[in-house]
């Protein structure tokens, strides 16, 4: 499936599900077969097989994706003992997330446009390395301008790591069946890392809490072992496409990354300079003017980071709006969880890990059975039921009270959240990359990611504003304290409420699954080339449920 976007005035072909298996390197494992079949007038997604190397690739890659989860849960946890031990401030502390989110946002941009020219291989083995270096000087330091530090620079190291991942995935396994069952794996993935991160960092903080923050480093050496034996080197790195190559846009990716930082920096420190004033305005005045420096960059540059045509995929845009309300909301929910069952009712760290395990549980679970529905129903409506459930899951939680009630609260809550981002994040995936051609699918698995890392810093950053507006650090008995959280609570619910809006109004433009035998209109037999006017777009028929994806 190609998205046709209106882009370009004349017609472009759209190949069949025959030709539909991508060409680079990663899928070598499976390229014999895929040749033969071709050869042979089959489907390759139907008669590819997971060999050993194959599956070897896709476990690195959820390897990689299971560290980031682990990383973001264990050191969630982990906040109010670092706050104790470092006597941080909520917004000096919101920062050890926000350093990393941002970091990890601000370059994901650069980070995929890095692994479609240079190789996906050497871009995701290179940045593991760096990610295991900065997780032993996070974790060794007691300088909180250091950690926060180290933790945007490992943050940096993500987002080269990440979309890399994520695009060697979609270039390995083709779309339709083969491809949402890698992503379900992938998300199974996401899953057990943040499961295991919970309670790990309830062990661990129990210790130190600079255990959460040096786990990390040798789980990442054990997947960069496996990746540089496992995942085959691409023509970049074997000098065949020397030739090919394009320069880096470092205008565009400075401007976007100084943009974004100044941007929740504003948000963050708005509380204490004050919203009315001339610094915040001004701020607010520079971010916007540094944005649309971005957008005129882009426009104008030969090789542009984010080439704009991209956003004029409606599925693309949609599945990044899912993206930023999902984990924006949820880092932000995770947040002032964790505060209220440490600091205000004095849960210990073992006990906080435990409450939030049923949401890690049920994200494993269901998302080894997403590709499945995905097949069945479609991404688009998965991820409107999955922002459902979001919805409901913070809706519970507004009735919490100073002494957490588990059964009736908490646990329907993560039970909630555990769904919708067990059917959430492998919907958004696939929205997100599906269609792409094989030289952007670093850069649609980029524009994902960022949305995902960005939203998680912005939401955070006016949420804690909230809580400091309200007085919230300030409060000496829970019941106030409590009331100063309500308002941030609120926010949180709207943004997934947003988001659900967004996926509802998807559903309208989503072809839904067609009966077996029958015919998708405007492909009928489906011949090897098909042209599809500008502007039109073009269906892409699901191997083995014969459904119709997104336009």
């Amino acid at each position: 499936m190609h998205i046709v976007s209106g882009m370009q005035s004349t017609e472009r072909p759209v190949p069949s599900p025959a030709t539909a298996v991508h060409s680079s390197a990663p899928s070598v494992a499976a390229s014999s077969v895929a040749a033969s079949s071709a050869a042979a007038g089959e489907r390759p997604a139907e008669s590819l097989r997971w060999s050993p190397r194959l599956w070897g690739v896709l476990f690195v890659l959820g390897g990689a994706l299971c560290l980031d989860a682990l990383d973001v849960s264990m050191v969630g946890v982990a906040l109010p003992s670092i706050r104790t031990a470092l006597s941080l401030s909520t917004s000096s502390l919101q920062w050890i997330v926000s350093g990393y989110v941002l970091g990890y946002g601000g370059l994901l941009l650069l980070g995929g446009r890095a692994a479609d020219l240079l190789g996906r291989r050497r871009v995701f083995l290179a940045a593991l390395a760096a990610f295991a270096v900065l997780s032993l000087l996070g974790g060794l330091t007691s300088v909180p301008a250091l950690l926060i530090g180290a933790r945007f620079v490992k943050g940096i190291a993500a987002a080269f790591t990440a979309p890399a991942g994520m695009s060697l995935l979609t270039t390995t396994f083709p779309e339709g069946p083969m491809r949402n069952r890698a992503f379900s794996i992938y998300s199974a993935f996401g899953g057990s890392g943040f499961s295991l991160g919970l309670v790990l960092s309830g062990l661990l903080t129990a210790v130190s809490w600079r255990w959460t923050l040096l786990v990390p480093a040798p789980v990442a050496l054990i997947v960069l072992i496996a990746g540089w034996k496992l995942i085959p080197r691409d023509a970049r790195e074997t000098g065949k496409a020397a030739k090919a190559r394009r320069s880096f846009d470092l205008p565009g990716a400075l401007t976007v990354t100084l943009s974004m930082l100044l941007l929740v920096y504003t948000v963050v420190s708005a509380q204490q300079a004050g919203w009315a004033s001339a610094r915040t305005i001004g701020s607010f005045a520079l971010v916007a003017a540094g944005l649309a420096a971005f957008v005129w960059i882009e426009s104008r540059s030969r090789d542009p980071l984010m080439p704009l045509q991209i956003l004029r995929s409606g599925p693309l845009r949609r599945a990044n709006i899912g993206a930023l309300t999902l984990f924006g909301s949820y880092v932000s929910f995770q947040f002032l969880a964790t505060q209220y069952l440490q600091s205000l009712a004095g849960w210990s760290p073992i006990s906080t890990a435990l409450a939030f395990l049923p949401a890690g549980v049920m994200v494993a679970v269901l998302s080894v059975g997403a590709g499945g529905l995905l097949g069945r129903f479609g991404a688009g409506r998965l991820a409107a039921v999955a922002f459902t459930c979001l919805v409901a899951a913070y809706a519970v939680f507004l009735r919490a009270g100073v002494t957490p009630d588990y059964p009736a609260v908490m646990l329907p809550t993560m039970l909630l959240v555990g769904l919708a981002f067990g059917l959430g994040f492998s919907a958004l995936s696939v929205a997100a990359t599906d269609g792409m051609p094989d030289g952007e699918q670093g850069l649609a698995a980029s524009l994902f990611q960022t949305s995902f890392q960005v939203g998680g810093a912005l939401v955070l950053a006016v949420v804690t504003a909230v809580v400091d507006a309200n007085g919230g650090a300030g409060h000496t008995t829970p019941t106030a304290t409590l009331a100063a959280y309500r308002p941030a609570l609120f926010l949180i619910t709207g943004v997934a409420a947003a988001g659900a809006l967004v996926a509802i109004a998807g559903l309208r433009r989503t072809a839904g699954p067609v009966p077996a035998g029958q015919t998708v209109p405007a492909l009928q037999t489906v011949p090897a080339v098909q042209t599809v006017p500008a502007g039109q777009p073009a269906l892409a028929v699901q191997c083995a449920a014969g459904a119709a994806l997104e336009d």
